[in-house]
């Protein structure tokens, strides 16, 4: 946007004249407060579409900052890429923030929406959105499984499928590593992209090697803790989503008819850059003797 005082003048002065300011042209104000459509007479319905939309908002950005990671180490820019995923960290921070604008909700009150939303569009859950599912698919975990629910939408099914075949974040870091020399084993950089990622061990002595000496390898080291940055706030999101659960389902089938906790618990063992967290029980140097360790023996 030009600094010319007149400049902006004269663009006001159109945008006024399509029945628009600049900024409600820009932001999509009109076109974006309509797209809150409530299916309940229930007084809460619409913080819950807010909720779940400001969600899909900020996954689509978290998805559209790590396609820009990706390049920039495909690039073997390291600094952009870190100031990318940083930039992912933070995106984090809101989605976890806004679960406070439902914390008011009640099972009673869930259902009384859902079961309007469910009467005009039937049963779905936020998990099997296609948004959600290319993010995860982009952290590396990678589950054709889920795919089934896309037939009915089948341009996002060929979209996703060619996530699924494609490197993860995670991949690309390891491809970067190789490339700096890093001994990433050649199996793991011709595997199957689609398939789920089996930790190695050689992966993990990188991580361990990055991290021995405080002094060296600063600019890894700061990738290593951007990652467990972003694989914290991911695996908070999948926490709080768990609790809510808990507070608005119980133990009712929920997922497919599957008890809704109990679908959700194995999604927490689902951590993103795995050696980059085993590594760390063999980084530092503790006491060499473990106070807890003698009491035990004492025992």
């Amino acid at each position: 946007m030009s600094n010319n005082p007149a400049s902006l003048d004269i663009q006001a002065s159109s945008s006024h004249g399509t029945g628009q300011t600049p900024y409600s042209a820009w932001m999509q104000t009109d076109a974006l407060h309509a797209l809150q459509r409530t299916v309940s007479d229930h007084p809460g319905e619409h913080a819950w579409i807010t909720h779940v939309q400001v969600s899909e908002l900020y996954w689509m950005l978290i998805i559209k900052e790590i396609q820009t990671a990706q390049a920039c180490l495909r690039a073997d820019n390291l600094r952009e890429a870190h100031r990318t995923l940083r930039r992912v960290v933070a995106h984090h921070a809101p989605l976890q923030a806004i679960w406070k604008s439902i914390e008011w909700m009640t099972p009673s009150d869930l259902f009384a929406m859902l079961s309007c939303a469910v009467a005009k569009y039937g049963k779905d859950t936020a998990l099997q959105g296609w948004t959600y599912r290319q993010m995860v698919y982009l952290l590396g975990i990678k589950q054709s499984q889920h795919l089934e629910h896309f037939v009915p939408q089948p341009e996002r099914l060929a979209q996703l499928r060619k996530v699924l075949s494609e490197p993860s974040l995670y991949d690309d870091v390891l491809a970067y590593f190789s490339r700096i020399g890093r001994s990433v084993p050649t199996s793991l950089l011709e595997r199957d992209l689609s398939a789920p990622y089996s930790p190695s061990k050689e992966i993990e002595q990188i991580w361990r090697d990055i991290y021995a000496d405080p002094d060296k390898n600063i600019e890894l080291q700061q990738l290593g803790e951007t990652l467990a940055d972003i694989a914290e706030g991911f695996t908070e999101w999948k926490h709080r989503h768990l609790m809510a659960t808990r507070r608005t389902f119980g133990a009712r089938p929920a997922y497919f008819g599957t008890e809704g906790v109990a679908w959700l618990m194995p999604t927490m063992n689902e951590i993103p850059f795995p050696e980059l967290w085993s590594a760390r029980t063999f980084i530092g140097d503790p006491p060499a003797v473990c106070p807890h360790m003698s009491k035990a023996r004492g025992a």
